[in-house]
C-alpha cells in the first residue's frame, strides 16, 4: 500500500533533504532573520543543529540588512559558504547591499528566501513581490524552487539544488575536502527540536550520521591535483602539471579545548594531523630557526578563488510549519534512513578495488602550477627589467603560504609592496614594502618596469598612480579575471598566486635587480623610522591629544599574536595602511573593500570574529552610525560559548571625529558653509550612551596612555567592548603630514 504523506510531512522531508545536503558538502553556519514565510527554512536549520550542533551553527539576526553581512563575515573569515534565511517581500531586498559586496569581494554566500506560493503572485497579497532573479547579474547562480514536494525524485532534486547552489558560491576552483561517515549513531530515544516527540531508532533502521568536513579553503587537501588546461588564458596550462597543496589550520583563535560544537572543530583534527606532516622550516637573517605556527590565518580566507553568492527562492504554501516528527517516521518506514535529515543522502565513501577508500572530494579546483614553457617566458620577461610585485587581498591566507610568495620574491629579488589586506605584512623581511604609499608618491621612487599583480590592487593610490606614470609590463595573476580598472594589464596568468609561485622558477635575480630591490629596501626602511615616530609623538603627548597613528601604532602593539583585526573602510583602511609596518607577528587582517562603503560593516566584523578568540573591529563614527543596530548582535555573540574560553571576543576601537574627516583629505575640501553640512556632517551621537542600551562595556579616552590602559582591560572580553577615542573632525590633513611622504 502507498504510504501517503501530509503537506506539513512533505515540507519537512524536502527543506531536511537541502540543509543535509548544504551540510555535506561544506555549509557550517546558517544566518536566520526570523520571519513567517521562511518558517520552513529556519526551523529545518534549528532542527538540524538540535541534532547535530557539531555539524552546524545557527545565528539569529532580526535585521536582514545586518544578518547579511554577518554571513559575510562568517564566510571571509573561514572561506567556507554560509546560509542566509530570510522572509518574502523586502526582507530580500535588505540583503542586496551584502550580495554586492560578496560578488566584488568574492565571498561564498547562500541566500535562502522564503515566497509566496505561484497562485499568490501578481494579486495583490500582502508581503508578496516578485523574487525571481531579484539579483540580476549579481549572484553566481540563481535557482526557483517547486513548492516542497516529498517523493523520492523530489528529496533526490532538494539534495542536488542544495549542492548546486554550494558549488556555485564556492566557485570553480576551489576546494572541498573529503568527507567523512562517522561511527554509527547509537539507538535509542531521541526528542524533536521543534516539536518535542519522542521518536525511537529502529534497530533494523541503518544507522546514518553526517560527518565532518575538513576546511574548505584553496589551501586544503594534501593531495596532488590535476590541473587544467583551461585555467589560464595568456599562458597555457601544462596537463600534466600537478600542485600540491599544503595542510590548513583550524580556525586561529580557538580553544583547544572546545567542544565538539565550536565552528573550528569539524576540521581542526585533520588539519592538525596534516600540519604534523607539513612543518617547514624557516631561518632570520642572523640563521636562527624561526619557530611559529605556519597555519596561523593572515588575511581573509574567501578572496583568492572564485566564490560568490547565490540565490536560492523557495516559495511555501500554508500550512507553513513543517512536521519533522512526522517526516522522520516517513523516512524510516520509507527508505530505512535515521530520520528525514538522512533521507536520500548519498555516500560519499567510495571503496575502491583492493577495498580501500578512495580519499576522494566533491570538488577539485584547477588552480594549478604553470609549465616550464609559460616559465620561461615569463623570466625572459624580466630579464634586465627591474621588476616588482603589487600583492592585494587575495594574496595569501596563512603565514605558511606568505612564507612561500617571499621565498619566491627573494629567489628573483623582488620587491613586494604588500597591501595590508594581503596577508604579507605579518611577515618581517627586508623585501616586504609595507610603506609603499609614501614611496610611490615620491619623485626619487625607483620606477620599474615590470609588474606582477597578485590579487586585487593595493589600497593605496599612489600605487596606482604610479603604474598610471611609469606603464610598466603588467602581470595580472589571477583564477578568472583580471580585476583591472587601470586597463593596463598586458599579460593574464589563470591561477592563484600560490600557484604561480610554486612554479618551477629556474631564474635568479641578477645585479641591476638586486640594485633596483635594494632601493626600495632603503627608502622602505627610512620611511618606516617616519612611520614609527608616532609613537614617540605618542608618548610625548601622553596627557594630551595625539594624532591618530598613535593609537593605531598602540593597537598593532598590543593585539595579540594570531588574531583578528577588522577595518572599516574611509580613515580607518587608511590609517591601516599608513601605521601598519611589518613586525613579524601574524594578525589576520580583513576589510570590505569590494565596494569600499560603510554598509554593515558592524555586522561583517561581529561575524568574522566567530572564527577568532579575539578579534579588533577599527572605525570610524559614519560607519558605526551606519550600522548600530549590529551592536545588538551582543546578545548572539554571548550566546554562542565555546567551552571554557566563552565567547569570543570583539574589541571596537572607534576613531570619532564627529563626522566624515576624510572629506578634509579629498578635492571637496572647503571652508565655504556647504562642506561641513554635505560632507563633514556632524551627528553629536553619544556612543558610549548607545553601547550601554545594548549591554555592551565602554570606555571614552582622550589620550594614548588611557587608551592603552582600557584596550588591555577590554583583551578577553566575552562579546562585545567599545573604546571611543575623542579626535578633532578638522585637520585631519595636518595630523598625517609628518608620517607621509
Amino acid at each position: 500500500m502507498a504510504i501517503t504523506t501530509t503537506h506539513q510531512q512533505d515540507t519537512a522531508l524536502f527543506v531536511a533533504a537541502f540543509f543535509d545536503e548544504m551540510v555535506r558538502w561544506g555549509v557550517r553556519e546558517v544566518v536566520v532573520s526570523p520571519g513567517s514565510r521562511s518558517t520552513a527554512l529556519a526551523m529545518a536549520a534549528y532542527e538540524l543543529e538540535q541534532r547535530r550542533p557539531q555539524d552546524l551553527r545557527v545565528y539569529v539576526d532580526i535585521d536582514e540588512r545586518g544578518a547579511a553581512f554577518l554571513g559575510l563575515g562568517l564566510a571571509k573569515a573561514s572561506g567556507r559558504p554560509v546560509a542566509l534565511v530570510c522572509t518574502s517581500g523586502t526582507a530580500l531586498a535588505n540583503y542586496y547591499p551584502a550580495v554586492i559586496e560578496a560578488e566584488t569581494s568574492r565571498v561564498p554566500l547562500i541566500v535562502l528566501s522564503g515566497d509566496r506560493p505561484p497562485q499568490l503572485q501578481g494579486l495583490g497579497a500582502p508581503q508578496t513581490t516578485d523574487q525571481l532573479k531579484a539579483y540580476g547579474n549579481h549572484v553566481r547562480s540563481f535557482r526557483a524552487m517547486p513548492t516542497p514536494r516529498g517523493r523520492d525524485r523530489d528529496i533526490a532534486f532538494a539534495r542536488q539544488a542544495a549542492r548546486e547552489a554550494v558549488l556555485a558560491a564556492l566557485g570553480p576552483t576551489a576546494t572541498l575536502a573529503p568527507y567523512r561517515e562517522p561511527a554509527p549513531a547509537k539507538e535509542g530515544l531521541r526528542e524533536s527540536a521543534t516539536t518535542g516527540v519522542l521518536e525511537g531508532a529502529d534497530s533494523a533502521v541503518a544507522a546514518v550520521s553526517l560527518g565532518k568536513h575538513a576546511a574548505v579553503s584553496a589551501g586544503s587537501g594534501a593531495a596532488a591535483l590535476p590541473t587544467d588546461p583551461a585555467a589560464t588564458v595568456a599562458l597555457p596550462m601544462d596537463p600534466a602539471a600537478t600542485v600540491a597543496l599544503p595542510a590548513n589550520s583550524a580556525i586561529a583563535g580557538a580553544p583547544a579545548d572546545a567542544p565538539a560544537r565550536d565552528a573550528a572543530d569539524d576540521f581542526a583534527g585533520a588539519a592538525a594531523e596534516e600540519a604534523d606532516s607539513f612543518q617547514p622550516i624557516f631561518y632570520n637573517e642572523a640563521g636562527d630557526i624561526v619557530n611559529y605556527n605556519p597555519n596561523v590565518q593572515v588575511a581573509s580566507r574567501a578572496c583568492m578563488h572564485l566564490a560568490g553568492p547565490v540565490h536560492v527562492n523557495f516559495p511555501f504554501d500554508a500550512p507553513l510549519k513543517p512536521d519533522f516528527a512526522g517526516a522522520d517516521l516517513q523516512a524510516m518506514q520509507r527508505r530505512a534512513a535515521r530520520d528525514c535529515f538522512a533521507l536520500g543522502a548519498r555516500n560519499a565513501s567510495i571503496a575502491a578495488k583492493d577495498g580501500a577508500l578512495l580519499d576522494l572530494g566533491p570538488l577539485v579546483g584547477s588552480a594549478g602550477t604553470l609549465p616550464p614553457s609559460s616559465i620561461e617566458a615569463i623570466e625572459r620577461l624580466l630579464w634586465k627589467r627591474p621588476s616588482l610585485v603589487f600583492a592585494g587581498e587575495g594574496s595569501c591566507e596563512t603565514v605558511a603560504e606568505a612564507e612561500e610568495i617571499l621565498a619566491w620574491a627573494r629567489k628573483l629579488s623582488l620587491p613586494v609592496l604588500a597591501d595590508p589586506l594581503s596577508g604579507l605584512r605579518s611577515i618581517d623581511d627586508p623585501l616586504i614594502i609595507d610603506n609603499y604609499d609614501n614611496l610611490c608618491a615620491r619623485a626619487d621612487c625607483p620606477v620599474p618596469e615590470v609588474v606582477i599583480r597578485f590579487g586585487r590592487y593595493p589600497v593605496s593610490k599612489s600605487a596606482t598612480a604610479l603604474l598610471e606614470r611609469a606603464r610598466p609590463v603588467s602581470l595580472a595573476v589571477d583564477v578568472a579575471e583580471t580585476r583591472d580598472f587601470n586597463a593596463a594589464t598586458d599579460v593574464f596568468v589563470g591561477t592563484t598566486p600560490l600557484g604561480f609561485v610554486r612554479s618551477g622558477w629556474r631564474a635568479e635575480g641578477r645585479k641591476a635587480q638586486h640594485r633596483f630591490a635594494d632601493a626600495w629596501v632603503a627608502l622602505n626602511d627610512e620611511a618606516r623610522l617616519r612611520i614609527l615616530a608616532v609613537e614617540w609623538d605618542g608618548v610625548a603627548t601622553h596627557d594630551s591629544e595625539a594624532a591618530e597613528g598613535a593609537y593605531v601604532r598602540s593597537l598593532l602593539e598590543l593585539a595579540p599574536e594570531g588574531s583578528c583585526l577588522f577595518s572599516a573602510n574611509s580613515m580607518s583602511i587608511r590609517a591601516v595602511d599608513t601605521f601598519y609596518v611589518k613586525d613579524g607577528k601574524p594578525l589576520a587582517v580583513m576589510a570590505n573593500r569590494g565596494q569600499n562603503g560603510i554598509d554593515g560593516v558592524v555586522s561583517t566584523a561581529v561575524g568574522a570574529a566567530q572564527h577568532f578568540a579575539q578579534t579588533t573591529f577599527l572605525t570610524g563614527d559614519f560607519t558605526l552610525l551606519h550600522d548600530l543596530s549590529g551592536l545588538a548582535l551582543q546578545r548572539e555573540m554571548l550566546l554562542q560559548r565555546r567551552g571554557p574560553a566563552g565567547a569570543p571576543s570583539l574589541v571596537i576601537v572607534l576613531l570619532n571625529n564627529n563626522g566624515g574627516a576624510i572629506f578634509d583629505m579629498l578635492p571637496q575640501a572647503s571652508a565655504d558653509p556647504y562642506f561641513e553640512r554635505l560632507f563633514l556632517a556632524p551627528q553629536d551621537v553619544r556612543f558610549t550612551e548607545a553601547a550601554a542600551a545594548f549591554g555592551i562595556p565602554s570606555a571614552s579616552v582622550h589620550t594614548v596612555g588611557a587608551f592603552r590602559s582600557a584596550y588591555e582591560q577590554f583583551l578577553g572580553t566575552p562579546g562585545i567592548s567599545l573604546i571611543e577615542v575623542a579626535l578633532p573632525l578638522r585637520g585631519v590633513r595636518d595630523r598625517y603630514a609628518p608620517y607621509q611622504r
